[in-house]
């Protein structure tokens, strides 16, 4: 089998692309940023891909012409005032190559100075252009300070990884904003010139339009700040007098820096930033269908790369169908990431670019490089199997890949491999045991995107949570995203389980004071609905009421806030068998421990942490996983799970039994936990795959129960027509 796969290329590799593509039965190449395709392209290929540059497409331009160049919305250091007068230097602690203050525009409209002691915003102070210095007269002794404020980007922070990793001696690109109709009508003359002069590009691959994510180094270049849903860098003046114009009120740089928070995803969202943030994405899908009209007019493809400058092309949003794309190209590493990419709409197809990328720093060793890249395919292949993307493909410089034969003749297998799942199973949607909801303040507009800072890449405080949507990514199970405004329009009907996760405060919790959606919640229980709660859900701000968690009463489980000490705790005997656990390992990995949590009297406890100094004092220990019924529904709680194979057949039990759906574990199922089962009723096929290294024998069950063994060799996939 050939095709569906894309590579890169560059014109010092041909004769070496031509043998890789033949390997990989590749049917289109691409460049990649640093590189240029070889001449006469189409000689290798039918589909070419060349990157374009919107923002950062034209040196001369952007060079020319500061007073176009994008900005950057950013607090100071905090300052504590040892005297009257407090002199803040602004970029104290950022790389002074990728940006500059921007004083152009006068800093009393748009920045603003707070005193972070009291609270208070004050207005007593003057900006030193000279120094890069605001002068705060009259400061509070003791108090600490920051000023929020704005600085124009000199470089490109894409470039800067790219430049510095590579050694490269070229201009430093800088990015023009198209909120300037100037600057927009640049980007039209430079887009329709360069289609003229490059007719062997038949697939325009955006990076990808306007507004880079959040990423701005150190004075020491080091990483300041990392946020890939970041807005700081579309804020500018200019956006926000074109918000006031919309909006009819005023969008300040404080809604934006938020106390150093820069309003990032785990941040409870304000109305005021939803706002801006719905505003931004409008403005980019206006702008962007300017470049894909083009690109349309020209007889050529129009594709996206979700990465780098993707900001405000919310792939999940209302207006991203108004952009008119092709397709959507982007990376992924786990199943989580490669669902975010297969389940976009309005686009004919979807691509995925699998790690690692081949640059120096990442593709450095043979070994570990297979190792990389095997680990990483059986774990997107999960997700694969549930919804696949339409091709995929690989960045980077390909003469380093070739350095590896075992490299290339793994990458070769996996492509044969998801040429196989695709022909099997696109376009069949495949069985689903229960639809779940994952709840949040975010909603869809952050599907498959749950506690994510660079995508999939892990943080430590995000262990008890990333295996949640690693799990589900490949499970046989319908998932969707709602908010908090779904459950009051009563759409929680629609689903067999709920879920809300998280740590207390984060919008991925959400705000639970609201008492209608409390009521709102129990009522969906009571009825006969299923809840899944994760580390701190339906959490409230201490002391707000009795209970910690809003509902204490369906997850059967409270956390302890040092507040109801006076109360005794008796119920922390673990039961002896449950349906949940019945695959369980006596030691489940639920990523970091979650102290302090305590099961109420009805509740069952299926996993407890003994206190250590149990016996001193009243101790119930700590519970991690238990079970509680509420009126007609049920509930199970966790502190947490990691994503591994034992712990993906946990977390499908427990979904079907807080439904009520036990009786539909051994259908479409496969009885080994290193093993999963996916059936397709259109085909009436069924997917038995090995996620191990080792060769398992299983009990495999079709969609009527009936069963037979299978025997699968190491990360096998089989496929089993008809029960045989």
């Amino acid at each position: 089998m050939k095709g569906r796969v894309t590579v890169p290329t560059d014109r010092e590799f041909v004769e070496g692309t031509k043998e890789i593509m033949e390997k990989w039965g590749a049917d289109a190449v691409r460049d990649c940023d640093g590189t240029e395709l070889p001449e006469n392209p189409k000689e290798l290929a039918d589909k070419v891909y060349k990157t374009y540059f919107l923002a950062r497409g034209d040196n001369d331009f952007a060079y020319a012409h500061d007073e176009y160049l994008q900005n950057i919305a950013l607090i100071s250091e905090r300052k504590v005032a040892t005297e009257k007068t407090l002199r803040i230097f602004l970029l104290e602690d950022y790389y002074s190559e990728q940006m500059k203050v921007n004083f152009s525009d006068d800093p009393k409209e748009f920045w603003q100075v707070f005193d972070r002691t009291s609270g208070r915003e004050i207005n007593a102070w003057e900006y030193d252009e000279k120094t890069d210095e605001v002068i705060i007269s009259d400061a509070e002794y003791m108090h600490e300070y920051t000023v929020s404020f704005f600085a124009k980007a000199k470089w490109d922070p894409t470039q800067i990884y790219n430049y510095t990793c590579n050694g490269w001696t070229c201009v430093k690109d800088r990015d023009v904003d198209p909120v300037f109709p100037a600057a927009v009508e640049n980007m039209k003359k430079s887009l329709k010139k360069w289609l003229e002069e490059n007719k062997d590009i038949n697939v325009i691959r955006f990076t990808t339009f306007f507004y880079h994510f959040f990423l701005v180094h150190k004075r020491d270049f080091r990483q300041k700040y990392f946020d890939w849903f970041g807005y700081a860098m579309t804020a500018s003046p200019e956006m926000f007098r074109l918000f006031e114009k919309e909006y009819g009120y005023k969008i300040k740089i404080e809604d934006i820096v938020d106390d150093g928070y820069y309003s990032n995803n785990f941040r409870e969202p304000t109305k005021r930033f939803k706002d801006y943030r719905a505003f931004v994405e409008k403005f980019v899908a206006g702008r962007a269908r300017i470049f894909t009209d083009i690109v349309h007019e020209a007889g050529r493809e129009a594709m996206m790369f979700l990465g780098d400058n993707w900001i405000g092309a919310e792939i999940y949003g209302e207006h991203f169908k108004d952009i008119d794309l092709d397709a959507v190209v982007g990376s992924v590493n786990s199943g989580a990431t490669l669902r975010m990419l297969s389940e976009i709409k309005g686009v004919r197809y979807t691509e995925a670019r699998f790690l690692p990328y081949f640059f120096p720093d990442t593709l450095a060793n043979e070994e570990d490089s297979v190792a990389y890249l095997e680990r990483a395919w059986t774990t997107t292949r999960r997700a694969m199997l549930r919804r696949p993307v339409d091709r995929i493909g690989f960045g980077g410089y390909l003469k380093l890949a070739a350095r590896f034969p075992k490299f290339v003749a793994a990458a070769a297998n996996l492509c044969d491999e998801f040429r196989t799942i695709y022909n099997a199973v696109s376009g069949d949607k495949p069985y689903c045991a229960v639809k779940v909801a994952i709840l949040n303040s975010w909603g869809k507009i952050r599907s498959w995107q749950n506690h994510m800072v660079c995508q999939d890449a892990p943080r430590q405080k995000m262990q008890n949570y990333q295996g949640i949507l690693e799990i589900l990514s490949g499970l046989p199970v319908g998932v969707d995203f709602i908010n908090f405004d779904d459950v009051k329009e009563g759409k929680l009907k629609k689903y067999d389980v709920v879920f809300n996760y998280g740590d207390a405060g984060t919008a991925f919790v959400g705000d639970w004071t609201d008492g209608e959606v409390q009521a709102k919640v129990r009522e969906y229980v009571y009825s006969g609905g299923g809840f899944i709660g994760i580390g701190e859900p339906t959490a409230l701000p201490v002391g707000k009421s009795k209970r910690y968690f809003a509902l204490a009463d369906v997850l059967g489980v409270d956390r302890e806030t040092s507040l109801s000490l006076i109360e005794f705790k008796y119920n922390y005997e673990k039961a002896d068998s449950h349906f949940i656990t019945a695959d369980a390992k006596s030691d489940i990995d639920f990523g970091n421990d979650l102290s302090d949590v305590y099961a109420l009297d009805k509740a069952e406890v299926l996993d407890i942490k003994p206190d250590k100094y149990y016996g001193v004092g009243i101790s119930c220990g700590h519970v991690r996983l238990a079970a509680n019924n509420f009126g007609k529904g049920r509930a199970v709680y966790f502190t947490g799970l990691k994503y591994n194979f034992e712990n993906s057949r946990l977390l499908y039990r427990a979904m079907l039994y807080a439904a009520g759906k036990e009786n539909l574990l051994e259908k479409a199922y496969s009885t080994d936990v290193n093993t999963e089962c996916h059936y397709y009723p259109e085909s009436g096929q069924y997917a038995v795959v090995n996620n191990s290294d080792k060769d398992v024998i299983t009990r495999f069950y079709d969609i009527d129960g009936n069963s037979e063994e299978v025997k699968l060799s190491p990360r096998e996939l089989k496929f089993i027509k008809n029960n045989g």
